[in-house]
């Protein structure tokens, strides 16, 4: 007697969507594109705006694009509204905007639904799915500020690309990596390969020990 085959939710790919929009940071997509590929565990589905582009060519190099299309398993056009991740009834594990202009962070927290990418990250907060937003401005007023909360509020995670200064890293690579490695351990996929750093603590000094008195 053969067995029966698995449910049909246990034989679906686990998915993620990885957003670039057009901020300063493209480098921190890249390497979020890398370090999922490498865990050999997901489906990447890649939606790229027409300014992300062309800072992906400015800050890492002229085939930055072609790099990240490559590691993509599916590259959807910015302009679709018609793919497969615009729709809450295609399941994905959640979605990673890196970096997440301002432009971007505000249309999604007022609904401007104009393109795929704010489009799709829509449908992870209306369909209660982890949306991460790697929110790249400095200084910040009062209008980003009341976006970054209103999308809080939806659900969203907030998250600006602050280097983990304790970990000591040697470089702007390993910077990066970092970044990438907290923005995928955000998700929740339980990635163990690729669990980001984490801080074991350090001995407390002698002199902040409690002698109980």
């Amino acid at each position: 007697m053969n067995p029966l085959p698995p449910p049909a939710a246990s034989r679906r790919p686990l998915r993620v969507i990885v957003g670039l929009s057009g901020a300063s940071g493209a480098a921190i997509g890249l390497r979020v594109l890398e370090r999922i590929a490498a865990s050999g565990r997901v489906e990447t589905h890649l939606v790229i705006s027409r300014a992300a582009e062309r800072t992906l060519a400015t800050e890492v190099g002229p085939d930055a694009l072609a790099r990240a299309l490559a590691l993509a398993n599916v590259h959807h056009d910015h302009c679709d509204i018609g793919a497969s991740i615009a729709s809450g009834s295609f399941p994905v594990a959640g979605m990673i905007v890196a970096p997440c202009s301002m432009h971007t962070l505000c249309a999604i927290a007022y609904g401007q639904l104009g393109n795929l990418l704010v489009r799709a990250a829509d449908v992870q907060l209306k369909e209660r799915r982890r949306l991460v937003l790697i929110a790249r401005e400095s200084p910040l007023h009062l209008g980003h500020l009341r976006a970054m909360a209103q999308v809080t509020e939806y659900g969203a995670i907030v998250a600006p690309p602050v280097p983990a200064f304790y970990l000591r890293p040697p470089d702007i690579a390993a910077i990066i990596d970092q970044i990438a490695l907290r923005a995928i351990g955000l998700l929740g996929l339980g990635l163990d390969e690729i669990a980001p750093l984490a801080w074991e603590g350090e001995p407390t000094p002698e002199d902040c020990i409690s002698t109980g008195a």
